[in-house]
């Protein structure tokens, strides 16, 4: 699934595109998105220019002259920017067609995607109880050590919980664990304030290193010029059991946290 620095990626990639062009038209190739995308959205979209293009958590964000466009990439969706002419390929779902001559094209094939329309991100649902962005300045170490307190939760879950900060995916969270050598199960409850500040500092650097990279492409994800992102070749531990650390040379382990696989390194992490 993208997380956060691949739909970074993605909306810095398409702001140069977007940014002041004005919409002439959504084709709507297949609505049955995650949420079906609204009969009625064509119209609403028709003559508004684009303003800006925004991201919360793992949402686009296309600012209007009157609303917002709500984009998720689902599990395995991508935007491209294409000449509004280009032969569609298969599960290409939606076109946006701008006043360029191009197109933004959006792509899933699991159609867990969706396209949504609102007249006050803020007060959206699916973002107004969302936690802090891991790059912003209400993501510190105070404000982390003050969230673990008393959470008998192992770590990486918190550090998964939208509702305490956003973005920090699977894949993410492990590789900011391993540079915190914080291993992935313990209590978040004892984190020490000193292991506080070195996650939060883990975190902002593997994201950062991530959008750099243009995201971590593991089997679905591209950028909107059609390119993979490249941070797997850094991958310290995620998908890497029984291979070698790259810092001490212990095979990494893996184990199921919340149905999902986690990876650490048993000499690094403590």
């Amino acid at each position: 699934m993208p997380e956060l620095p691949e739909v970074e990626t993605t909306r810095r990639g398409l702001a140069p595109h977007v940014r002041g062009r004005r919409v002439l038209a959504l084709r709507v190739h297949e609505p049955r998105l995650r949420w079906p995308i609204d009969p009625h959205l064509p119209r609403k979209l028709r003559g508004q220019r684009i303003r800006r293009v925004a991201r919360r958590a793992k949402y686009l964000l296309l600012e209007l002259d009157s609303g917002t466009l709500l984009l998720h990439l689902g599990m395995s969706g991508n935007l491209r920017v294409v000449p509004r002419d280009t032969p569609r390929l298969p599960h290409d779902h939606f076109d946006l067609l701008l006043d360029s001559g191009h197109a933004v094209r959006f792509n899933d094939p699991r159609r867990f995607g969706s396209l949504l329309y609102t007249t006050d991100s803020r007060a959206h649902p699916l973002l107004k109880d969302l936690g802090p962005e891991p790059l912003g300045a209400g993501f510190d170490a105070d404000y982390l050590w003050q969230i673990t307190r008393g959470r008998r939760v192992a770590i990486k879950q918190l550090l998964m919980n939208s509702h305490l900060v956003v973005g920090v995916g699977n894949i993410y969270a492990s590789e900011a664990l391993f540079r915190a050598r914080i291993r992935p199960q313990r209590a978040a409850r004892r984190l020490s304030r000193a292991d506080a500040v070195r996650l939060v500092r883990a975190v902002r650097t593997v994201l950062a290193l991530a959008i750099r990279a243009g995201g971590t492409t593991l089997r679905d994800y591209l950028g909107t010029d059609g390119a993979p992102g490249y941070f797997r070749q850094k991958l310290y531990v995620y998908e890497r059991a029984g291979k070698p650390c790259r810092r001490c040379g212990t095979p990494i382990r893996a184990l199921t946290q919340g149905q999902r696989s986690t990876y650490y390194c048993p000499s690094c992490q403590q």
